[in-house]
């Protein structure tokens, strides 16, 4: 027994020991394209006259992820700022007249970080909140001017929702830190108990959530920093009036004549299975003093929802717009269970003020609620369903006031891309209701126009009495343009996004009779040498007869005929059927940028790349994963079979990766093919057992199906992975399945059957790598990874 020991010893002793390294910079080419400038955001005013400009912070310093953060019930909080920790934000405010007139710039003190702005709904004032060392301001800024300042005294809290928002008097809703909060409980230096947990005869089979409270302790610091006090902020006086008592508000929200607030709210205890979203919670009515005046909904937990169900109660609360104080809600009559048959899955009730008579009910739906869009007409609505067994949605114009059957007006699968009417454009009125824009029967329809040659943004006029359509705009072909919003009160001018492989994304004003267009903006070309890139939609098909297609990038300067070493990078999706599946999706018009760890930078160091090459997995939805392996091997030999009938790849040179989703299907290519020279695998989840309650939108659980988990998992088949895989992970991931430990025991099965593998942990990061170091490291080590054991193999002979 001790040489049996000893002779373990040795051999453990002998295998690489974890150690952190210091961060890596990749080529200089592609740090110069990281850190260029992204181009600002736009935030239109609901005047149409007037757009606010916010700089991004490209990336911030990983100082910044590396402050404390407390995970509690699903967020994730500064203790600093009392806020939810935030790694988007931006660096200056600039606005800009949609007349042509000279742009405004925001005064902000130097380094300032904001949050994005809103405008009031008279577009006259705007709003945003500012990071301070110890708290979160909030500002207020005059459109005329530019001239914005602080309101004093009001430090903002978003623990549970968004920190402010716009009223139909021009006044601020914010939740506040209440005052008088005090220090934040201090953990207890020794344990009080074992932390315990017990369950009895309740099925709770929800979603592998992190972030959860575990102790007393994490529900004490959660209350702490989730209680807020409403404040109604008159931004003319600069001052802040308290609504209520302080509170666990989720959300709260005026009544559009002003003389109600409907307000929701969680209770203690608090839940340990489920985030914030799903504890104990009530929806009550106040009077504009902040007096509940009644309860509409009472819940308890929902921690026993149906796999891909709904919970059973009131829900998706809500004013109705052109009504003063009236709210419709949903119930659930199939016990929010998809899978239980029933005539109809939905009930839509209402009440009116005073709140005290029963709710009377509306209307019934045959599927599951999935979305509604109100008219500018009183009381009609775009009331959609979402049929889960066939993936199909059907949207009815509904008259709540009426007793008239709900009329049909789009029908098709939800994955129909090609078929898409787009989305209603909105408007919000200066009450601050929000409605369809329409024009006598008239509404307006946006949207992306996916086609054969690939999108093509729209704007339609649609009309509610004939169902006719008349376009009004379509994308030019060899551009990317995205209708935003029209010019003013006038339809005769509507303002663009416009974009083309070699234009970076800029505003135009767009003449819609005679296509005349003004330029607004003028955004640079950031990054020239990316600029010279190729790209082209390749199509292609696996050998069942699925269609397929992906973006095929060459580096600036290719040479036609010569073979290159390439990146296939993808993300599987599930379609019902062969035709929807075979839809091509996005565009080859955009500007070429890269955001975050993408692979484009490879293009610098001479690879061919194919974007977004499609991995449909197609079939009936109870189904369909059971054949996921063969289906995603079959896409991936396509997708090499065509790059090297073009001639533009050395098929023995080939990595393929992907990131979450697609990082599960690298290891499953790598498991049960040999097409690629090396695998790239960022954010994945592994060993399917560990989300045994489903996994992207497969219905069935571990105990149903094992074979299926244990199949798909390339944790069973790590002793088959004989190509080399590079697997990235975010320390603190906190997206549903893909826990750290996915990467880290598919690692450990790795080495211990002697494969080839690198595990990289960045430090701090979450399922997306935000920090400028993490970026540039994990495109280091990409690049690293695919020089090793793709680019400089040999090449084919020819």
């Amino acid at each position: 027994m001790t040489r049996g020991f000893f002779t373990i010893t040795l051999a453990l002793s002998a295998l690489p020991a974890a150690a952190q390294a210091p961060y890596k910079l990749p080529p200089k080419e592609v740090v110069a394209l990281v850190d260029a400038p992204p181009p600002p955001q736009a935030v239109v005013s609901p005047t149409g006259d007037t757009v606010l400009l916010a700089a991004p912070e490209a990336y911030p310093p990983i100082a910044l992820l590396s402050e404390p953060v407390l995970r509690l019930a699903g967020v994730r909080i500064s203790p600093a700022t009392g806020c939810r920790q935030r790694t988007f934000r931006f660096t200056g405010l600039q606005v800009q007249p949609v007349n042509g007139g000279a742009s405004l710039r925001v005064p902000l003190p130097a380094g300032a970080r904001t949050g994005l702005p809103a405008f009031s709904h008279d577009g006259r004032r705007f709003a945003f909140a500012s990071d301070l060392v110890d708290g979160v301001e909030l500002w207020v800024g005059d459109t005329a001017t530019g001239a914005a300042r602080p309101i004093e005294g009001v430090r903002l809290d978003d623990v549970l929702g968004p920190a402010f928002a716009w009223t139909g008097r021009g006044a601020l809703l914010a939740r506040t830190v209440p005052a008088g909060r005090g220090e934040a409980p201090r953990a207890p230096a020794v344990p009080t108990g074992p932390v315990v947990e017990e369950t009895a005869g309740k099925a709770s089979q929800m979603a592998t959530f992190q972030d959860l409270l575990r102790t007393p302790h994490d529900a004490a610091l959660f209350e702490h920093y989730a209680r807020t006090q409403l404040a109604v902020v008159d931004v003319v006086a600069g001052t802040a009036a308290p609504l209520g008592e302080p509170g666990l508000y989720t959300d709260a929200e005026p009544s559009p004549a002003g003389q109600y607030f409907l307000v929701r709210r969680i209770r203690a205890p608090f839940s340990t299975r489920v985030p914030f979203f799903y504890f104990a919670r009530s929806t009550e009515v106040w009077d504009a003093a902040g007096k509940p005046v009644a309860t509409i909904a009472d819940l308890p937990v929902s921690d026993e929802i149906p796999r891909q169900g709904v919970p059973t109660g009131p829900r998706a609360i809500a004013w109705r717009p052109l009504a003063s104080a009236t709210l419709l809600w949903l119930e659930a009559l199939d016990g929010g269970d998809p899978t239980r048959k029933v005539e109809h899955r939905e009930r839509v009730m209402t009440l009116a003020a005073p709140f005290a008579a029963a709710p009377v009910e509306v209307t019934r739906l045959r599927q599951r609620f999935a979305g509604l869009d109100w008219t500018g007409r009183t009381g009609v609505a775009l009331v959609t369903e979402y049929d889960w067994d066939r993936r199909w949605r059907t949207t009815s114009l509904v008259d709540v006031a009426a007793a008239a059957s709900p009329r049909v007006l789009f029908d098709l699968s939800a994955n129909d891309a090609y078929g898409d009417p787009g989305e209603p454009v909105m408007e919000t009125r200066p009450s601050g209701e929000r409605v369809a824009l329409q024009d006598g029967d008239a509404i307006y329809l946006a949207g992306d126009g996916a086609s054969e040659t690939g999108d093509r943004p729209f704007l339609d006029r649609f009309s509610l009495a004939t169902l006719k359509k008349e376009r009004l705009f379509r994308c030019d072909e060899q551009r990317s343009e995205r209708f935003l919003a029209f010019v003013g009160t006038s339809r005769a001018q509507a303002l663009v996004r416009s974009e083309s492989k070699t234009d970076p994304p800029n505003l135009y004003v767009v003449d819609l009779a005679s296509g005349a267009r003004r330029k607004l903006t003028d955004t640079r070309d950031p990054t020239p040498e990316l600029t010279r890139v190729t790209k082209e939609l390749v199509k292609y098909a696996r050998k069942d007869g699925v269609p397929l297609s992906g973006t095929l990038y060459l580096p600036p300067g290719y040479t036609p005929g010569t073979r290159l070493p390439a990146l296939v990078w993808a993300y599987p999706l599930e379609y019902s059927d062969t035709a929807t599946a075979g839809q091509v999706r996005g565009s080859t018009k955009t500007f070429p940028r890269v955001t975050g760890p993408s692979p484009l930078a490879f293009l610098t160091q001479g690879y061919a790349v194919l974007m977004d090459a499609t991995m449909p997995v197609v079939g009936d939805p109870e189904t369909m994963n059971d054949t996921y392996v063969e289906q995603i091997a079959q896409a991936a030999e396509a997708a090499i079979d065509v790059l090297d009938a073009k001639g533009v790849v050395d098929r023995r040179r080939v990595v393929v990766g992907g990131h979450s989703y697609g990082a599960f299907m690298t290891a499953n290519l790598l498991a049960h093919t040999d097409v690629f020279a090396a695998g790239i695998a960022r954010s994945g989840a592994y060993n399917r057992t560990l989300t045994p309650f489903g996994f992207q939108s497969e219905r069935r659980s571990f105990w149903e199906a094992p074979e299926l988990y244990l199949r798909v998992s390339p944790f069973t088949y790590a002793h088959k992975i004989n190509e080399p895989i590079l697997l990235i992970h975010g320390e603190a991931d906190n997206n549903s399945g893909t826990f750290p430990i996915q990467s880290e025991r598919l690692y450990q099965a790795l080495r211990g059957n002697g494969g080839t593998a690198r595990y990289v942990v960045l430090p701090n990061e979450s399922h997306g790598y935000r920090a400028r170091e993490s970026v540039l490291h994990t495109l280091a080590e990409m690049i690293e990874w695919a020089d090793r054991w793709a680019k400089n193999r040999p090449p084919a002979a020819p």
